[in-house]
C-alpha cells in the first residue's frame, strides 16, 4: 500500500487529474488531501464532485482547509458571502456552481461539513491543513480554527536553527509529538521554491496552485513527488488568484 499527500488544489481540476494520472493509483493506495479544494480557478464545484466520486473507488482522507470553511458557509446560506473570501477566489467558486442543482449543493455541503480538521495515521504521522500552537499536540489545541488558519508552525520552522539537537530544551516541542507532519496552506512558492519543502520532520506540500504554481502529489514513504503543469498554463484565460 502506498500513501500520497496531495497539496492545495484551489479549483484546478485539470491539475488534479494530471497529478492522479502520474501517480497511477492502484487498489490499496491511500490518498490524503491537505485541504483548500476550492477558490481560485474556475472548476471548484467540479473538483469537489470529482473528489466525492474518487472516494468511492479509493481510500481517501480529505482534510478541511480555510477556503473549504468559507465555501461551506456560503453553501449553507447564499447570503453569507465573506467579502475577503469573495475577493480571494470565492467569486470564481460561486460561478462554478451555476450549473449545479440544489441537491448537488447539499451533497457538497455535507462533504465540507464532514471534513476532519486533522488525521493521524498508524505510524503517528500528522496531516493537517495549516498548523497548531499547543506544545502538547493537536489533541490539546484550544483554538480549533488554527488547524486551518495557523501559519506560526511553518514560520517557526523557517527560522529554526538546524544545529539544535532533537533532545535539546530549545528544540520546538510542538513537532516532537509526531513522527512526521504534513501541511499545506502556505505556498512554497512564497520562498521561490516550486517543490515541496521539508524542515525538520515537517513537509509542506502546498506548491502554489492558487497562484502561478502547481498541484503536488507526494509519496510519504519514498518522498518522491509528481506535479501538474503550472496552473496558469492549464487555465490560460483566467487569472486565478493572481490578481
Amino acid at each position: 500500500m502506498r500513501t500520497f499527500a496531495i497539496g492545495d488544489i484551489h479549483g484546478g481540476l485539470k491539475a488534479l487529474i494530471q497529478v492522479l494520472n502520474k501517480l497511477e493509483l492502484k487498489d490499496g493506495d491511500k490518498i490524503i488531501f491537505m485541504g483548500d479544494y476550492v477558490d481560485g480557478w474556475s472548476e471548484s464545484a467540479q473538483v469537489v464532485q470529482f473528489l466525492i466520486d474518487l472516494s468511492e473507488k479509493f481510500d481517501c482522507i480529505f482534510i478541511k482547509g480555510n477556503h473549504d470553511v468559507w465555501c461551506a458557509n456560503w453553501l449553507k446560506d447564499s447570503n453569507d458571502v465573506n467579502p475577503s473570501w469573495f475577493l480571494h477566489g470565492g467569486k470564481e467558486t460561486m460561478e462554478s456552481y451555476a450549473s449545479f442543482s440544489e441537491k448537488d449543493k447539499k451533497q457538497h455541503l455535507e462533504f465540507f461539513e464532514n471534513l476532519p480538521l486533522y488525521y493521524i495515521d498508524t505510524e503517528n504521522r500528522l496531516f493537517l491543513h495549516a498548523g497548531f500552537t499547543s506544545m502538547h499536540g493537536v489533541e490539546k489545541e484550544q483554538f480549533k480554527e488554527l488547524f486551518y488558519l495557523d501559519r506560526s508552525l511553518w514560520e517557526m520552522l523557517l527560522v529554526l536553527d538546524r544545529k539544535i539537537e532533537k533532545d535539546s530544551i530549545f528544540y520546538p516541542k510542538r513537532i516532537q509529538h509526531y513522527k512526521e507532519i504534513y501541511i499545506g496552506h502556505t505556498p512554497t512558492t512564497n520562498y521561490n521554491n516550486p517543490n515541496p519543502m521539508n524542515i525538520a520532520n515537517v513537509w509542506n506540500v502546498d506548491t502554489g496552485a492558487a497562484f502561478k504554481g502547481k498541484v503536488t502529489g507526494l509519496n510519504i514513504e519514498t518522498k518522491e513527488f509528481v506535479q501538474s503543469d503550472n496552473l496558469p498554463s492549464l487555465y490560460p484565460n483566467e487569472k486565478g488568484r493572481n490578481k
